[in-house]
């Protein structure tokens, strides 16, 4: 299991999305991904992207203006 990150801070909806599923795409099932976005709706979109394709949401959390999401690859 190894851990990642993803810078998609100044990315509009719905990029910081396919930045993510872009990323999980070439990761494996067990490592993380702690992706930091600027856009607001990241906070919800992220995780409804994580619950359609089968992934966990570990923790999602705002710091200033960036909402920070880390993720587990499932399957």
């Amino acid at each position: 299991m190894s851990e990642y990150t993803l810078d998609a801070r100044n990315s509009l909806c719905p990029m910081p999305v396919i930045k993510t599923q872009n990323r999980v795409n070439e990761l494996h099932p067990g490592d993380t991904l702690t992706v930091t976005c600027t856009d607001p709706g990241a906070l919800n979109d992220i995780p409804a992207w994580c619950r359609i394709n089968g992934h966990e949401v570990i923790e999602t959390r705002e710091a200033g203006n960036e909402v920070i999401i880390t993720i587990r690859v499932c399957g």
